[in-house]
């Protein structure tokens, strides 16, 4: 029986919910507290996000995917992916710097093409050639919401051994001469807002040229082909019958995703450990956003356990420069959500294995500033580095979601059921029980099944 109608009936129980305890939304879901109207963006531009672009609306003429839900899908629209892109260049070499090869089409390669005739492919002369998997973009209205000058705040009053370096960039959307704004999205933070993120991944990732890149990439850079095979008229975007262009449905989306869901939400032994290590200090737990037009947006602290930094890591950079990015450094990748993520690290290498496994391969490719923590990290007890695990384990993980498949139904329920203790303080927030355990008073009781009934039922 996983009928959602079955299990409402079976749980069917009149008890009066404690007002302080709300349940986090899963990954893919809106946040919590938009208004009607901004839900229906959201809905909105999650349909935009998802469709498929063809040749006829500015589809390429070359491009990666034809949706932007292509590559962010995992474990929902918006998610992360295994999807790779090639980027290339030339390295810096005998006082010369980085070569992006802009006049070869670099640094980013577009892999797919509406024609064989426009397929790029990595030149001859690029010894640099790297990929990146695609991160997701769960919490990006919250993060864009963070205040410069808490960023900021971090780099200039460092933990000892660490030293991030804000990346300053603009925003399409600022007039000119504004002043530049601290970067937090990409694997070099090269972008600040989620406009800006929507326009440029529009044009690189699915060739729709829009009202802030009007010009179109050339195959390789060889305008002669450009000017054959793009038929459609630039910008392509364009004003739907409410006034708003793809790009600003693309950002409605992915501004109201809410957070990626922790649970248990504190208290495990495995993150006073990750902390202990050193890895907090540039894995940030928690900030607190600014006042902005949302109040849902607005002055809310979250935990995306990421200080949105460069740092120096050593080999496991990627050879690229991005503005102020330079080949060793890397933004600091927020974990939340990261017990979703089949594939680590910039590049996906850390993969192949169990969660467990996969964590560990990221760590050992930790360098640069990272070297200490990655030594600390090899130095733990067994049953200490189990702790650690099973805290990264909670980031992405909903309430009552036992088996990690994004959702609640019958299964869950019965490791619930199991578990069951009524008014007894039984579990610690590291029991694999506390799942069940929703407003974290050490059982599992009639409260918390009133709560599973919730969450089963989508209420």
């Amino acid at each position: 029986m996983r009928s959602s109608t079955a299990l409402v009936l079976f749980l069917s129980v009149a008890v009066t919910l404690p007002a302080q305890v709300v349940l986090q939304p899963r990954a893919g879901k809106p946040v919590l507290g938009l208004t009607a109207a901004q839900l229906a963006r959201f809905d909105a531009g999650r349909s935009v996000f998802n469709a498929q672009l063809l040749p006829n609306q500015g589809l390429g003429p070359c491009f990666n995917q034809q949706s932007c839900g292509g590559c962010h899908g995992i474990p929902d629209a918006g998610g992360a992916g295994t999807i790779t892109v090639t980027r290339f260049g030339i390295a810096a070499s005998g006082g010369m710097p980085f070569n992006p090869m802009a006049a070869q089409g670099g640094s980013l390669l577009q892999s797919q093409a509406i024609d064989p005739a426009v397929l790029e492919v990595v030149p001859a002369a690029a010894n640099v050639v790297i990929n990146r998997i695609t991160p997701p973009a769960f919490g990006m209205g919250l993060v864009e919401a963070i205040p410069d000058a808490a960023i900021i705040a971090n780099a200039v009053n460092p933990p000892a051994g660490v030293s991030g370096i804000v990346h300053m960039v603009g925003a399409f959307e600022d007039p000119a001469g504004a002043p530049l704004r601290a970067g937090r999205f990409g694997w070099k933070a090269q972008v600040a807002t989620a406009l800006t993120f929507s326009a440029d991944a529009s044009l690189n990732e699915i060739g729709l040229t829009n009202r802030f890149i009007t010009t179109e990439n050339a195959p390789n850079g060889n305008q002669a082909l450009l000017a054959q095979w793009d038929l459609v008229p630039d910008p392509e975007d364009g004003p739907d019958a409410q006034g708003l262009h793809k790009i600003d449905r693309m950002t409605d989306f992915q501004r109201y995703l809410a957070a990626p869901p922790q649970t248990p939400r504190t208290g495990m032994a495995g993150e006073a450990i990750f902390m202990s290590i050193g890895c907090g200090d540039c894995h940030k737990p928690s900030f607190t956003s600014g006042t902005v037009a949302e109040a849902a947006l607005s002055n809310k602290t979250f935990r995306p356990y990421s200080d949105f930094l460069l740092h120096d890591m050593g080999s496991l950079g990627d050879g690229i420069v991005q503005g102020a990015g330079t080949e060793n450094e890397m933004r600091t990748a927020p974990l939340w959500g990261v017990r979703a993520r089949p594939a680590l690290l910039h590049d996906g290498r850390a993969t192949g294995s169990n969660f467990a496994g996969n964590i560990d391969i990221a760590v050992q490719d930790h360098f640069g500033e990272a070297n200490a923590s990655r030594l600390a990290w090899n130095a733990l007890l067994p049953a200490q580095r189990d702790l650690a695990i099973s805290f990264l384990d909670s980031l992405g993980r909903a309430e009552f979601d036992h088996d990690g498949d994004n959702d609640v139904d019958m299964v869950d329920w019965f490791y619930m059921r199991v578990g069951f203790t009524g008014p007894v303080v039984t579990y610690l927030p590291d029991d694999a029980n506390s799942r069940h355990d929703v407003d974290q008073d050490g059982d599992i009781d009639v409260v918390d099944f009133v709560h599973l009934q919730r969450a089963f039922s989508g209420q």
